[in-house]
């Protein structure tokens, strides 16, 4: 009998039997192993928070708070997940351009480091809260940057954008915070583009960035407390991807800090990773139902698919679809490989998880993993398509597995409220 695959020391065969299938499984010590990666990239330089949408499962955010990080969230309710997960108030940032009032007085209320401010409107929101509450808030401003200073698998800044506010408007939106009274400047943030595999592209957003913040420095007359420099800290996915050179990263950074200008003497550098924390750690399992060939292609459907991961059907921004890696978790050492088709269990042609994919041989009970699948999995696809139940997620740490999430049943696929 053939190897199957193993994960953070036990074997997906094991998990798949405790914890049924589907189901994600998140090691430990790949997130460890990330972080520790990317602090030796940064030198101390430069300041780690994760970002928790990337996964948000309390139990993973742990891992990243006991591990030093501080939190970038993008709700109220990631910011209860990130103080949950013990993260202290002073280390949470907030980021997003569509904050609720209600979740805006949340947060101040229960203290928070920073918010980024990313329109004139949120600007005058944020401050009448402030007044309202009496309390000072600190913020940074958002910038949209200049085309120039975009980049990455997807843009977020360098032309209209719901995100930020445009960088020829800065001295504007310095105008419009003072004019608050209760709201304090405390830094600039800028967030150019995600899933950025080339060092040197994200070392020139980083270069940019403190350009603006010493126009901020300008503008103010002090230098800001704090650079949000963003994340887009890419993971490969595909075959044709390579890895972030951290080497390169490395070089690329010293010659930045070396050369920051002394307006900006004091200002601490943020980064904000979440993919590159959290997607090698995770793996998505899927046992296979049937195997049917149509019109000569080799179909192997799978009792999981694109409402439990959408990123990996290709339908979470792809706009030509490639596979993420997989493998026949049930026989790593077969090298025999077939041509086939991985496709979920939902009625759509959307559904499809792989296609043309080599793998070994599949026979109705095995296991394929999916691969990198630790960020913008679960949560970030269509839980309730077709009211499926939940799968479990299950965290693995030196040959020891603990559930995270439970698994849903078919009388409650999703929490519901009763009927009365």
């Amino acid at each position: 009998m053939t190897d199957g695959l193993v994960w953070g020391g036990l074997p997906i065969a094991q998990l798949a039997r405790d914890y049924g299938t589907p189901l994600y499984v998140y090691d430990v010590s790949a997130i460890g192993s990330q972080l520790a990666a990317l602090r030796d990239a940064l030198c101390d330089h430069v300041e780690i928070y994760y970002s928790v949408k990337a996964n948000p499962n309390p139990s993973v955010v742990r891992v990243c708070v006991d591990n030093g990080v501080g939190c970038e969230i993008a709700s109220a309710a990631e910011y209860e997940r990130a103080r949950a997960a013990g993260c202290a108030p002073h280390r949470i940032v907030f980021a997003g351009p569509g904050k609720g009032e209600n979740e805006l007085a949340h947060v101040i209320e229960r203290g928070i480091g920073q918010i980024h401010v990313e329109s004139d409107d949120e600007i005058a929101t944020l401050g009448a809260i402030a007044r309202r509450s009496c309390r000072d808030v600190d913020v940074a401003i958002r910038v949209n940057p200049r085309s120039a200073a975009a980049g990455g698998a997807m843009q977020m800044g360098g032309r209209p954008a719901a995100f930020g506010i445009d960088e020829e408007r800065l001295a504007e939106a310095v105008s419009l915070v003072d004019a608050q009274g209760r709201l304090v400047l405390r830094g600039l943030h800028q967030f150019a583009g995600t899933q950025i595999l080339d060092a040197r592209v994200l070392v020139a957003q980083w270069r940019h960035a403190v350009s603006l913040g010493e126009q901020l420095a300008a503008l103010t007359g002090t230098a800001p407390h704090s650079i949000d420099l963003g994340g887009g800290l890419g993971i490969p996915y595909f075959a044709d991807e390579r890895p972030l050179d951290l080497a390169i990263l490395r070089t690329e950074l010293r010659g930045l800090v070396a050369s920051m200008p002394p307006a900006l003497a004091g200002s601490r550098l943020l980064v904000e990773p979440g993919r590159f924390l959290v997607g090698p750690c995770g793996v998505y399992v899927t046992r296979v139902r049937a195997v049917k060939i149509s019109r000569g292609t080799k179909f192997v459907i799978v009792d999981g698919g694109m409402h439990h991961h959408l990123a990996a059907s290709g339908n979470l921004g792809q706009v030509l679809k490639r596979d993420y890696p997989l493998v026949n978790a049930s026989r790593m050492g077969d090298d025999r490989r077939e041509r086939v088709t991985v496709v979920g269990c939902l009625c759509t042609p959307l559904d499809t998880l792989a296609r043309n994919a080599e793998l070994a041989p599949l026979r109705p009970g095995d296991l394929v993993a999916i691969m990198q699948s630790g960020a913008y999995g679960l949560t970030a696809s269509p839980t309730g398509f077709l009211s499926h139940p939940m799968p479990a997620e299950v965290l693995v740490d030196r040959g020891k597995a603990r559930p995270i999430r439970a698994r849903g049943t078919f009388e409650t696929p999703l929490v519901a409220l009763p009927v009365s």
